[in-house]
């Protein structure tokens, strides 16, 4: 009788208590990224405006250092973490844990955030030592969707697309424009996601009950709970699916919201 009686009570009480650790790492969560913000704008402060190289250096048989560009976009500018992503990276494929901590201490933002926890969300799997990463938007990989030209984003209107100084940030404002997000199980460079057309390029990311914890340029953490099913669904798949194309009002609503906080506008 009192073993059903605790059983009961368990199924009653379980529920609840997951439901406030989970409370719990998130709020734990929007902390550190709230601390790489911070970061991320200390940085800017002491190099004339200008801000991190948002890309996260990956050469997956090299050591993980985090050098600096001699050519192209980012020429000048040391990677904001080292080589810390194995080549199986979709798969869940992990470098050894020492070689991500020197990664990470390698980086350019490091010397203004050395708490390395503050790289981890605690609902990372075991053996993954970062789970953030930048928006594509703020300095990161340069691609092939129209946002770059030679080594300045391009301005539509008073948008920076690819922002490389801080005070390129007006339209919309800091508060609107992301900067760090939880992806997860990380891939390499910077988070990716399509300008011109309606598509994810990485996979949502699903990290937090049904939704994400992201940072921006202001300085301030959120929380954002995904409205599709299929958002959801994609997210949490053993391998999420790249250049994905949501096909509801939901996904799509969830997707343009993920677009304009990382390019500030939409370019369809």
């Amino acid at each position: 009788m009192v073993i059903a009686i605790i059983a009961i009570l368990m199924a009653v009480l379980m529920p609840t208590l997951n439901r406030a650790r989970e409370q719990g790492r998130r709020a734990v969560c929007l902390n550190y990224l709230k601390s790489l913000t911070l970061a991320w704008s200390m940085y800017a402060d002491e190099n004339d405006d200008r801000i991190v190289n948002g890309e996260a250096y990956w050469a997956p048989s090299a050591a993980p250092a985090a050098p600096v560009p001699t050519s192209g976009p980012h020429q000048g500018e040391k990677y904001w973490v080292g080589n810390d992503c194995a080549s199986g990276f979709a798969q869940g494929e992990q470098r050894p844990l020492d070689i991500q901590l020197e990664a990470i201490r390698a980086g350019s933002l490091f010397p203004y955030c050395k708490a390395e926890k503050a790289y981890r969300c605690p609902t990372g799997i075991r053996g993954e030592m970062r789970t953030y990463s930048t928006g594509y938007g703020m300095n990161g990989c340069f691609d092939a969707a129209g946002t770059y030209v030679g080594t300045k984003g391009v301005r539509v209107g008073r948008t920076v697309l690819m922002v490389k100084r801080r005070s390129e940030i007006v339209i919309p404002a800091p508060a609107f424009r992301l900067v760090f997000l939880d992806e997860g199980r990380i891939s390499p460079d910077s988070y990716a996601i399509h300008y011109l057309t309606p598509r994810w390029w990485d996979p949502p990311f699903v990290r937090h009950g049904d939704g994400t914890n992201v940072s921006f340029a202001d300085g301030h953490s959120d929380y954002w709970k995904y409205r599709g099913a299929e958002t959801i669904r994609a997210g949490k798949m053993a391998n999420p699916p790249y250049n994905y194309t949501p096909t509801t009002d939901e996904g799509i609503t969830d997707l343009k919201k993920m677009q304009e906080a990382i390019w500030g506008r939409l370019g369809y």
